[in-house]
């Protein structure tokens, strides 16, 4: 595993605002934000809570355009945001030197060495120069790059460009970390080492992030919370564990005897049956309970050998989200 990531100091030496356990870190209330007649994000409400939070929706659904407006690189043209006591629009160099982005696109120099590129980046953060240079080696012995420091960034694989990607986002030790689809173009094992980088940072470091993601396992293994945007507005949002607990008319049902026959007769009462991973997963019609699913199984002939409460995952929240059937 990899070193425990060290603490730099403050950029700027002042110390924001305290962020108890109970507050959030940022809140943007009726937030709009639009490229010319296109409304980007139209009037969303919410907030990032200390921890890790993700952030989903499909292409289009205004997740970048939220973080860049975090930013401070986009102007809302109605509403407001606050970022760790700060509002983007008035205070952008302020915000920024206090949260890390690790943008979707690679933002490299060519040219440049990973150790060259990381400190650079430290300064655009505000830290002095001999600090910056000092701490680009630390995260970048953090990230797993310590004997590749020196090594030309076009020389890099892509696995390695988005590790230099995570490093410049924690060089000025932020107290908020924006990770923009951290895993793209990664193999599976490259994919499970920048995740295990993730949580690490996140629980052994206590750093508050938000992972923005179109894979759903990436969200529900590394997050606590979850907000999902479609067209520009919040579809849903809370913690993962509420979002995804039993639901109580759906249960995953194992059976021994004629299948067919079974899901035939709970289908003719109401039920909406699918296969699950291990045997089927039937919803009971409203005002039903577990009792039709073995009045029907002994009407058939057939042994109920599991029953039990099925839990969501975060893809059917997701897809309900969305307007779809989970």
């Amino acid at each position: 595993m990899n070193e425990s990531l060290p603490a730099a100091q403050p950029a700027d030496g002042a110390a924001l605002p305290a962020a108890a356990g109970a507050e959030p870190l940022v809140q943007f209330e009726e937030l709009g934000v639009s490229y010319g007649a296109l409304r980007a994000l139209a009037g969303v409400s919410g907030e990032f809570w200390p921890g890790p939070t993700g952030l989903l929706g499909p292409n289009g659904s205004g997740k970048t355009t939220l973080l860049k407006t975090l930013l401070g690189f986009l102007q809302p043209d109605g509403g407001r945001m606050t970022a760790l006591g700060r509002d983007p629009s008035k205070e952008p160099l302020e915000v920024r030197r206090h949260i890390g982005y690790m943008p979707e696109v690679d933002c490299h120099l060519p040219g440049m060495t990973a150790a060259a590129f990381v400190a650079f980046a430290g300064e655009l953060s505000g830290m002095p120069r001999d600090e910056a240079i000092s701490r680009s080696h630390e995260v970048l012995y953090y990230v797993g790059l310590g004997e590749a420091r020196y090594r030309k960034l076009e020389e890099y694989s892509t696995g390695m460009k988005q590790r230099v990607k995570l490093a410049q986002a924690l060089v000025h030790d932020p107290d908020l970390l924006l990770l923009d689809e951290p895993t793209n173009g990664l193999d599976p094992q490259g994919r499970e080492e920048m995740l295990d980088l993730i949580i690490d940072v996140s629980s052994r470091k206590g750093l508050s992030l938000v992972l923005c993601s179109h894979l759903l396992p990436d969200v529900e293994r590394v997050c606590d919370q979850v907000i999902v945007l479609n067209q520009g507005q919040v579809a849903t949002r809370g913690p993962i564990a509420q979002l995804t607990g039993a639901r109580r008319s759906t249960y995953d049902v194992r059976v021994k005897g004629d299948e067919t026959a079974f899901l035939t007769d709970l289908r003719d009462h109401g039920c909406e049956c699918t296969e699950s991973v291990d045997g089927y997963r039937v919803r009971l019609p409203d005002g039903a309970g577990t009792e039709l699913i073995f009045e029907v199984a002994r009407a058939c002939g057939v042994q109920v050998r599991s029953l039990r409460p099925s839990a969501e995952t975060l893809e059917d929240v997701f897809l309900r989200a969305l307007g779809h059937t989970a």
